[in-house]
């Protein structure tokens, strides 16, 4: 708390969001070690946001990342990947293919879940395919 007796949730919020960052930038470099070509990362609609979105071959692929810290209370990262969450991005990914013109390709929607350790690097990363 600080002097005014509120707590730091910007701090909170920025541990956060490296945490994010860094599970993205370790799923990013995974997608492109397979081949795949990343198109974007962190598109966003009025809907919500995808964390990559990329090409595997001729498929278009709508990745979500998870991100935890190993000595993390919150579950695991797949497990956070819930109902509201395969909603949100669903109807992203479908507003992206309107609004890109892609209709018709083919789609499919991945998890890749990464755990950091103390040190904050990769501890594993785990590649869901067609996820949901």
């Amino acid at each position: 708390m600080n002097e005014r007796g509120r707590t730091a949730k910007p701090a909170v919020r920025d541990a956060r969001k490296r945490t994010g960052a860094s599970g993205e930038a370790a799923a990013a470099r995974h997608l492109e070690r397979l081949g795949y070509k990343t198109l974007h990362r962190n598109w966003r609609c009025r809907t919500g946001e995808i964390d990559i979105v990329a090409e595997d071959g001729d498929t278009l692929v709508f990745v979500e990342v998870r991100t935890r810290r190993r000595i993390g209370t919150f579950g695991t990262p797949l497990e956070s990947v819930d109902a509201r969450k395969i909603r949100q991005v669903r109807d992203t990914a479908l507003a992206y293919l309107h609004l890109n013109g892609k209709h018709g390709c083919a789609v499919r929607f991945d998890v890749i879940a990464v755990t950091l350790g103390d040190n904050g690097e990769v501890a594993e990363l785990r590649h869901v395919k067609m996820a949901f």
